[in-house]
């Protein structure tokens, strides 16, 4: 059977012939670079900012040959523009990469050179160090007795404390935990690895300790929806897929009960994971393997949070100490 073919871009401020080159570009990009539906639609949002931006700034709609004609100057005044709304440099070093993308792809479809979107320096971004939890706090917002006191049904703090617990147990993202069906996760004492699809459709194979699979087994033994081995193994209050939302506000209200900054959210126990697996002599190399790192120097970013412990490392093991 043939893919259906992705729904055709109307843009008010181009061209169709620009529609016809995005709507093409951006299923390029999901099927042959597997990038995630979000980073599609980041990309798209950012080109439509950009298209609406020239549009009113040359006093015309965008026509394929005045967007390759297209000066430093008016990549410059779109990138202002932006960051005059407050926009993070993170988000603007994300738009110039996908309007390169879109160049990119224009040029490798003969349909002209976008050579100034090459000649802008991508905005600096201040680099922010990972806020790991402490080590007890991140063992307690697994615990469902700490939320004991909510009114909440018992089955859902048992899930909410399972997943909590693979994402600081396994190192998870929580798009990864969520997306975890049920013939995946083995019962305590019939496995110890889970296989996870990560960013990019890449699975990889992540260790899982018994007692978070304990966890797990207890919040299935609750749980009133039937859970089918082939359907998503957490679920939320009516039996529909689990929403990563419904986590976070989990966290928040832990927060609370547990006196942690705003910095404690779920995706702070994959950076605990990794910071405690380092602070307990874990390999770099393993760590980075574990947590789904396409490079090393993503995960190199853990050797700053403790910078102590390499401290001693080095005061201990150097030869001239």
């Amino acid at each position: 059977m043939s893919k259906a073919a992705a729904p055709q871009i109307e843009l008010a401020s181009a061209d169709p012939s620009i529609a016809q080159e995005m709507t093409r570009w951006l299923s390029h990009l999901g099927a042959e670079r597997r990038l995630s539906p979000k980073t599609l639609e980041a990309y798209g949002r950012d080109l439509r900012q950009c298209l609406d931006f020239l549009c009113a700034h040359w006093g015309e709609r965008v026509t394929l040959a005045r967007f390759a004609a297209l000066e430093a100057t008016d990549v410059r005044a779109f990138m202002a523009m932006r960051r005059a709304d407050d926009i993070a440099g993170r988000s603007l070093m994300r738009a110039l990469a996908g309007l390169r993308s879109f160049g990119r792809f224009l040029e490798r479809e003969g349909k002209g050179k976008v050579g100034a979107l090459s000649a802008i320096r991508a905005p600096k971004v201040a680099k922010s160090l990972p806020k790991p939890l402490p080590m007890a706090s991140a063992k307690r917002l697994a615990d469902a007795d700490e939320r004991a006191g909510e009114d909440r049904e018992t089955w859902i703090l048992a899930r909410d404390a399972a997943v909590m617990a693979l994402l600081y147990g396994s190192g998870l993202r929580i798009s990864e935990a969520l997306g975890l069906k049920r013939r995946e996760v083995p019962r305590p004492g019939e496995g110890d690895v889970l296989i996870v699809t990560g960013k990019g459709n890449k699975t990889r194979m992540v260790p899982v300790l018994q007692n978070v699979l304990g966890l797990v087994q207890e919040y299935v033994a609750m749980c009133p929806y039937p859970l089918p081995a082939e359907g998503p193994i957490f679920v939320g209050a009516r039996g529909g897929p689990l929403s990563p939302r419904i986590i976070q506000l989990a966290m928040e209200r832990l927060r609370g009960a547990l006196g942690l900054p705003d910095s404690a959210t779920p995706h702070a126990l994959r950076h605990s994971f990794a910071t405690h697996l380092l602070s307990r002599g874990g390999d770099l190399r393993a760590i980075q393997e574990l947590l789904g790192h396409s490079s090393l120097s993503t995960t190199q970013v853990y050797t700053g949070i403790d910078s102590e412990r390499l401290l001693e490392v080095y005061a201990s093991a150097h030869p001239r100490r």
